[in-house]
């Protein structure tokens, strides 16, 4: 059985009169820092001098240090910076600054992982890793409820890891949903997988196949997005309250029949082949080796993708059929 925690497991008091540095403000950073913030945790934002977010940090009201001086004067550091340049931040503005019963916090295993950062003995290594984009964290927390995070210690020389980082989980709201205890290595590797399998690599690639095959086969390609790529959300709305069940009881017969009789046919064996592949890309250090190297070439094969899909035809399309629905809030990406 998983073992999960909740508020009434964590002791925010634990967190009284220990500083934190929430070293970033992007996406988690920002909901991070907020929701302690407003836990009343003593809590502080590490940036580098000329970030464009240090501006946006103090409108919030918060405190904005550099990486360098939050870490020094924190006792807890969460790292929740992008993870290809986790490890040169660290080496340059946190590492100095780790004494012995200090705590070393991620939202993300990879570094810790795949050994890109390596602690000292003799502070405390835990994460607390939400299970949803920053702005839905902020958002639920400021609804009174909570995101759902995993919870883990890589590392615990005070004997209290695992206490703090609940604490933690509870400070930012995480604890009202609950904290799945895991390891730095499983949520690492199922989060990449994830990923690349299912909610960014495999959706994306199987709503531009469906758009295209209509298209190709001559029907408007508005229509095509409309159901290949609107729908989509309806039907994730229905799984995330009831899962499958739910979303089959849901629909027509004619829909939960189409289910079962063609879906097994776009997931093949050869599909099944390719995930336990990218699995075992993500198990040995392959994909992180990988995307790391793409990084230090200045990442010419990410940016072309990036470029190339921006140019889909689904997107060019979803454009302008967003863009006369205002109420769905629609949102251009800039480069």
């Amino acid at each position: 059985m998983a073992t999960i925690y909740y508020d009434k497991d964590a002791d925010l008091g634990r967190l009284a009169g220990r500083k934190v540095a929430v070293i970033g403000y992007g996406s988690q950073g920002h909901a991070h820092a907020l929701n302690l913030r407003d836990s009343g945790v003593d809590v502080r934002v590490g940036l580098y001098p000329d970030s464009k977010s240090w501006a946006k940090a103090e409108a919030a009201g918060l405190t904005v240090k550099s990486v360098d001086q939050a870490a020094a004067e924190a006792d807890i550091i969460m790292m929740v910076i992008p993870d290809q340049t986790q490890a040169r931040v660290y080496k340059a503005s946190i590492e100095a600054n780790l004494a012995p019963g200090k705590t070393l916090m991620f939202a993300h295993g990879f570094n810790i992982r795949f050994g890109q950062i390596v602690p000292p003995a003799g502070v405390d290594v835990s994460m607390i890793a939400p299970k949803a984009p920053g702005h839905r964290v902020r958002e639920v927390y400021q609804d009174g409820q909570g995101t759902p995070a995993l919870v883990a210690v890589y590392q615990d020389a005070s004997g209290h890891a695992l206490e703090d980082a609940l604490a933690y989980g509870a400070g930012i709201g995480s604890g009202r949903a609950g904290l799945l205890l895991t390891t730095f290595a499983e949520e690492t590797e199922t989060d990449l997988f994830g990923e690349q399998a299912v909610l960014c690599g495999g959706v994306s690639e199987l709503v531009k196949a469906a758009f295209t095959t209509l298209v190709d086969a001559g029907y408007q390609p508005q229509v095509a997005y409309f159901e290949c790529m609107h729908e989509l959300k309806l039907i994730v709305d229905l799984f995330y309250r009831g899962g499958l069940s739910y979303m089959r009881y849901s629909v027509s017969d004619t829909a939960e029949h189409g289910d079962y009789y063609s879906g097994q046919k776009v997931i093949t064996d050869a599909t099944r082949e390719a995930m336990r592949g990218i699995l075992a890309d993500i198990q040995s250090g392959a994909y992180a080796e990988e995307w790391l190297d793409e990084n230090e070439k200045g990442r010419p094969w990410f940016n072309a993708a990036r470029e190339r899909e921006r140019n889909q035809p689904i997107e060019q399309v979803g454009r302008e059929l967003r863009s006369m629905m205002p109420w769905l809030d629609p949102v251009v990406v800039e480069d």
